[in-house]
């Protein structure tokens, strides 16, 4: 396999965690950092005992061969598509851009490029997603007519953080609208959402909601319920139940799945909770990052280029505009 040298820019708590994985990889010859937080990728750098690059020009000036993009929302276009110009594959996490018409902008200028852009939904590689979408390939679930998705953090970000996050929508149900998608390979044709808020004033104060309910009507009849909440104190939970006419499957059903059942004679749970999705989806980030390592060494096909991250993206839209409008909004009103 071609031996990389792996930019990443963003030394946040996802930067760095991906950065230490990156230097496990088979393929990975060094990875170098930057941030425009100079001081906390030198610190960065320091710790994970990397390279470190004082801003993006001096990056790529180091001969990167792929670069990793975990900084904040608003950057990843610029930084998607200087990647692409120079011929250096991008691996970004979600989303692509602030809104639609950014997204789309991104889509359009790296549409004709033969050089790879993967954007980041961990959940596709996680092992119990994977079974689930097998089994329903397979017909062994027989139709499906349900599925009943949770994406509920303990407790709530930053409140600063949430002005630029998208809402809870396009921040946190994305994940759960893509793998929608993705286990069943369906598209979502209608949407009806609503949201409240009992927790801090900041969510209010930036226009969003801290938990939701969405409905989503699928093209083949099928139904989907997305629950989502920054306040599940019981710990992070994050399921998927594919309901079919011959069976079912569950993903995140263990037991560290923060449920508590009062049944009198039903035990409870040896183990503690994950405390949030770094921990939960440890496995599957670090599965990921090596997908991205085969797709920008030629090995592998790109599993989620920005045409089919944008499809989530206008579901996320879809439910905000839902929300602030009380009634079903069909995808299609948004693209």
């Amino acid at each position: 396999m071609t031996s990389l040298r792996v930019g990443l820019a963003g030394t946040g708590r996802i930067g760095t965690s991906h950065a230490e994985t990156l230097k496990t990889l088979p393929g990975v010859e060094s990875v170098i950092v930057t941030d425009a937080d100079t001081a906390r990728a030198r610190t960065a750098a320091d710790k994970l005992d990397v390279e470190y690059a004082a801003d993006l020009e001096a990056l790529f000036a180091a001969g990167i061969g792929a670069l990793v993009v975990t900084t904040a929302t608003d950057s990843h276009p610029e930084l998607i598509t200087a990647a692409v110009e120079r011929g250096v594959p991008v691996f970004c996490e979600k989303p692509i851009a602030a809104d639609i018409a950014g997204t789309l902008d991104v889509v359009r200028r790296v549409a004709d490029s033969t050089t790879p852009v993967q954007i980041g939904f961990q959940r596709r590689f996680d092992a119990g997603y994977r079974a689930a979408r097998s089994a329903v390939a397979s017909g062994e679930l027989g139709w499906v007519h349900t599925l009943r998705a949770t994406t509920l953090d303990p407790a709530p970000p930053p409140a600063e953080y949430i002005p630029r996050s998208g809402g809870i929508f396009r921040d946190c149900g994305v994940h759960d609208f893509d793998i929608i998608r993705w286990v069943t390979g369906r598209e979502v044709t209608e949407v009806y959402a609503t949201g409240g808020n009992r927790g801090e004033r900041f969510f209010a104060d930036a226009g969003d909601v801290d938990t939701a309910a969405v409905v989503l009507r699928l093209d083949d009849g099928a139904l989907a319920t997305v629950s989502l909440s920054r306040y599940n104190g019981a710990g992070y939970d994050v399921r998927l139940e594919v309901l079919g006419s011959r069976g079912n499957a569950v993903v995140g059903l263990d037991d560290r799945a923060p449920l508590h059942s009062v049944e009198p004679d039903y035990p409870p749970s040896p183990l503690p909770a994950y405390p949030g999705f770094m921990d939960r989806f440890r496995g599957a980030y670090t599965e990921e990052l090596a997908t991205f390592v085969g797709v920008a060494t030629g090995q592998l096909i790109n599993p989620c280029p920005p045409a089919d991250a944008l499809e989530a993206f206008y579901i996320a839209e879809a439910c905000e505009l839902s929300r602030r409008e009380g009634r079903p909004v069909p995808v299609s009103a948004v693209r």
